[in-house]
């Protein structure tokens, strides 16, 4: 069965040239030309990767992004923006709303379905390890609670509560200014306690990390 790649344009012409592309190499693709069509359409059919533009009517790809994100089923599904917004400012704030690549408009169709596949075979590896672990997780969790009832991990990792917090609404799929607001925290105080947070649980991303709570029970 084909994977599902959708994208979100208000450009006919690169729904289509994109989609044609795609679709000969693969893939099944949905189009949508602005994000509220995108979001129905995610619920839907449940792409497995969303190639989305900034720029569109009615909702634009960050406001869509954020809510996609919201979803729990959701949280690590790969998204590509595809922007002319080329500037160091957007491409963070669209890394801090989870998205996984930034290519800047003109881009070469080569190129975006190579960051397609690569994203689509990591997404491929989190599922799978995914799906191991919830297997032997009922048995590791007897174990560790005769061992500790606290949890080991969570031990070793030495969080503090205000990491705990941060780590729990990053699960939930917020956004870091989402966070501070909610903590009231300033931006960079936000960024301080993610970093730490990666480097606790020696992980590269955000991804990862989300995993890796919702993996090992850091999180509700």
């Amino acid at each position: 069965m084909p994977l599902t790649v959708l994208i979100a344009d208000d450009d006919f012409g690169i729904r289509l040239s994109i989609g044609d592309y795609l679709e000969i190499n693969g893939y099944s693709v949905i189009t949508a030309e602005n994000g509220k069509q995108a979001l129905a359409l995610v619920e839907e059919y449940q792409p497995h990767l969303i190639v989305s533009d900034i720029n569109m009517p009615e909702m634009d790809g960050y406001e869509f992004v954020r809510r996609v994100r919201l979803r729990p089923a959701f949280r690590l599904l790969p998204v590509i923006f595809l922007t002319e917004r080329i500037s160091t400012e957007e491409r963070i704030r669209g890394y801090q709303l989870g998205c996984d690549n930034y290519l800047s408009k003109p881009f070469e169709l080569a190129e975006l379905g190579a960051v397609i596949r690569s994203l689509l075979e990591r997404y491929a590896l989190i599922v799978r390890a995914g799906e191991q672990g919830r297997e032997g997780e009922a048995e590791r969790g007897e174990r560790e609670k005769g061992k500790d009832g606290d949890g080991i991990i969570e031990k070793s990792l030495n969080l503090t509560q205000r990491e705990k917090d941060v780590l729990q609404l990053l699960t939930d799929g917020l956004s870091n200014a989402s966070i501070g607001e909610r903590l009231h925290l300033s931006h960079r105080t936000v960024e301080k306690y993610v970093t730490s947070l990666l480097r606790k649980s020696d992980r590269t991303n955000r991804a990862e990390l989300v995993r890796f709570a919702m993996e090992n029970n850091l999180v509700e």
